[in-house]
């Protein structure tokens, strides 16, 4: 596929995504920015989280990662069941009880206004690093097969990207995402079963049945790994990461929750997690049997790329045509602004609320001005950290990365709600910033430990272990409160 053809296909894409900003949004003001108006059907939100949920990092890292991890990964999908069964049965009613814009606002009734801060700061700080780990995987994929043979350098190709997020999301926000997304989510899943066409045929396999026996009997098939506790790999550690990083990735993240939260009503929205956790689960276990089938065929074609670059130098170099390239192209920027457009949202909306309370300080026009401008600033602030990135990571796989950090950031979050949630006790007011911003360095403190002395791997587990020493920490100081 020509460069020339990559380029037409990401005008047409993006046009599409234009016109549909400017329809949805011709009234937009702060309150469809941040809410939509609470109007969205919940089916459309279910169908549009999928894409924002998987994003380009496991359209391309999830395939890659089956070359050394085999389908492990699956066991952490397992686990996204029980925490989206959380979400929908305790986070939900609370959020909607609340009538919240901004979830962080919950943590200000909880501790007061210090700890809303300071859960806002670490959503910005998550949610800015996680965007920007996304947006590199693909800006290094149009990079390395589009713009450099034009002599175009990394950092206009991460301006250009994120230009064209702020095009369709800078009047109406969360209202022209909730549309964009269930396109976007439209294109990733036939994108991902056309490719999974033409790599079983160039396999020679025809037919479902066909297709399930080769990846089942494959040595890359194997999901359950019980052998050594001792690894990041075991069932139970993944089990329950996978669990957690559900809860906090979704259920604690404005991003994710801002798309819940402009549903009709709590029912509404319920059923939305409902059906969204059954798509999810199964479109995760076809990426993984695309990740064998396309480990197999680089064996057996002696094509190049492993790991990130598995996909794209298949799709985008191999024999099999235009057809493979065109819709791996769209399915990746799909999978990629789904995800990084409601981050550049959400981020907007959370410091405007947690952090500006631009509600309640200003009127409706200073408002709007404000929050214009926060946009651009954000947008900015993710072209710097992505391209610093090219510096940072361009040797590792980007998906075990974004969730070791993850467990870092989140992990203070998941201490701070889950002590709010199941205990009434009161915590010194200036307490909660500086114990949620200790806990992530004693949780990295511990997980060396036990890996330089007893060579246990926490892995994603850190993440509950994070949100343990914030727990406790808590605990230990609401002793000392005097009210």
């Amino acid at each position: 596929m020509t460069s020339t053809q990559i380029l037409i296909a990401i005008a047409v894409y993006f046009a599409v995504l234009i016109l549909i900003s400017f329809l949805v949004g011709r009234k937009g003001d702060s309150a469809t920015f941040f809410r939509g108006n609470r109007s969205s059907p919940w089916y459309v939100v279910a169908f549009g989280m999928i894409g924002a949920s998987l994003s380009g990092v496991t359209f391309i890292s999830v395939p890659g990662a089956v070359e050394l991890g085999a389908m492990n990964y699956f066991q952490v999908v397992l686990g996204y069941i029980l925490g989206y069964a959380v979400i929908g049965l305790v986070l939900l009613p609370l959020y909607y009880r609340m009538n919240l814009t901004s979830i962080y606002t919950y943590l200000n009734d909880r501790y007061g206004s210090a700890a809303q801060y300071t859960g806002s700061s670490f959503f910005l700080l998550s949610r800015i690093v996680g965007a920007s780990f996304r947006l590199y995987l693909i800006a290094g994929v149009l990079q390395d097969f589009v713009f450099e043979n034009m002599g175009i350098a990394f950092w206009q190709t991460v301006t250009l990207t994120v230009i064209l997020i702020w095009l369709y999301t800078f009047k109406s926000g969360i209202k022209t995402i909730v549309w964009t997304d269930t396109l976007q989510t439209l294109f990733m899943l036939v994108a991902v079963g056309v490719a999974i066409y033409f790599v079983s045929d160039g396999l020679g396999l025809n037919g479902i049945g066909e297709i399930t026996s080769f990846i089942a009997d494959s040595e890359m098939s194997q999901i359950f790994f019980w052998d050594d506790w001792k690894s990041g790999q075991h069932f139970v550690k993944q089990f329950i990461a996978g669990a957690f990083i559900a809860i906090v990735m979704t259920g604690l993240d404005q991003d994710m929750m801002q798309k819940n939260l402009t549903c009709r009503s709590l029912k509404d929205a319920q059923k939305n997690m409902f059906w969204f956790t059954i798509v999810l689960t199964f479109v995760n276990l076809v990426f993984l049997g695309l990740g064998v089938l396309l480990t197999e065929y680089a064996a057996f074609a002696g094509t190049g790329g492993f790991k990130d670059s598995l996909f794209p130098c298949i799709a985008l170099q191999s024999e099999m045509g235009i057809g493979l390239g065109l819709v791996f192209i769209l399915g990746l920027i799909a999978a990629a602004y789904s995800s990084a457009d409601s981050a550049l949202t959400s981020l907007t909306t959370s410091f405007s609320v947690d952090i500006l309370n631009i509600e309640k300080n200003y009127n409706e026009k200073k408002q709007n001005l404000l929050r214009k401008g926060i946009h651009v600033g954000f947008s900015v602030v993710l072209i710097l950290v992505i391209v610093s990135f090219e510096y940072l990571i361009k040797d590792a796989s980007v998906i075990n990365k974004l969730f070791v950090f993850a467990g870092y950031t989140y992990g203070p979050l998941l201490g701070l709600f889950s002590f709010g949630i199941l205990t009434r006790l009161k915590v010194p007011h200036l307490a909660t910033p500086m114990i949620a911003i200790a806990s992530p360095f004693i949780a990295y403190a511990i997980s060396w430990f036990a890996l330089e002395v007893f060579e246990f791997e926490f892995g994603f587990f850190v993440l509950l272990l994070n949100g343990a020493v914030t727990f406790l920490g808590l605990l230990i100081a609401s002793a000392f409160n005097k009210d």
